[in-house]
């Protein structure tokens, strides 16, 4: 006869199932989490830890599928279909809630309106709204530039923990015109005081003859995107008296 109480007080452990697919596949995504840029597959598999050959196998299966992208060193970056996941799960805050505060923005001032987020190291357009003026402008929705040639991107540098903005600024740093701040120490200080005001300014850090003024979207006490004007640097001068309407708009959006 079966003692019950032996029964039920054994001490053999149950074998740990093995991570599912799916399990691996997130965890190669969860990967880029708070990555500064691009990884190898190494670096992936060290970081998702998984076998070197199953993440190799992912990686290669993620990148079919346009969850990741290659680039021209051979690392990987999180791809475009991801983020056009991503669009569907921010549509509230973009269309119902930010876009018609954007419009009135564009409205009152006829300059070109766009908002960011980050993604990685870069900015990431996610709307934008424009007019015939003939700025130079080189962001479009879906596209990325370098946080720090933007004013949306020192913007959402400027909102980071500091480890964050220090592993960016230690890499090396890209400059589109020849007025792009690519120092360290000068960058930081410029960081340092976007932080202080609670704005950005940049004027011809990512093109020529386009200058470009930014504030932060924070709503419940995180900054969660960028909004920002852009229009030609000649006019720079009128930056002192677009900044209160493009930080009223973002007042707005928070409290809508």
């Amino acid at each position: 006869m079966i003692d019950p109480i032996k029964k039920t007080t054994s001490t053999k452990k149950e074998p740990l199932a093995a991570p599912s697919v799916t399990a691996r596949s997130l965890a190669v995504l969860a990967a880029f989490e708070n990555s500064p840029g691009a990884l190898s597959v190494a670096r992936i598999a060290q970081r998702a830890h998984l076998p070197l050959s199953t993440t190799y196998r992912l990686v290669h299966e993620l990148e079919q599928w346009g969850a990741l992208d290659k680039s021209a060193d051979g690392k990987f970056y999180v791809g475009m279909r991801i983020w056009e996941l991503g669009q569907l799960a921010g549509r509230r805050l973009r269309d119902r809630r930010a876009r018609p505060f954007l419009q009135d923005l564009f409205d009152l001032t006829h300059e070109n309106v766009h908002m960011a987020v980050r993604q990685g190291t870069q900015v990431l357009y996610v709307d934008k709204i424009y007019g015939t003026r003939k700025v130079p402008v080189v962001s479009r929705v879906g596209g990325r530039l370098p946080l720090h040639t933007t004013a949306v991107g020192r913007v959402l540098l400027a909102s980071e923990p500091q480890w964050f903005i220090d592993a960016y600024l230690d890499k090396e740093l890209e400059a589109p015109t020849v007025k792009t701040t690519i120092d360290r120490d000068e960058l930081a200080a410029e960081i340092k005081e976007v932080a202080r005001k609670g704005f950005s300014i940049a004027i011809e850090q990512m093109r020529m003859g386009a200058c470009s003024v930014a504030v932060p979207l924070i709503l419940e006490g995180e900054t969660v995107a960028a909004i920002g004007l852009v229009l030609e640097s000649q006019r720079s001068s009128e930056i002192a008296r677009l900044l209160p309407l493009l930080q009223g708009t973002a007042e707005r959006i928070k409290n809508s």
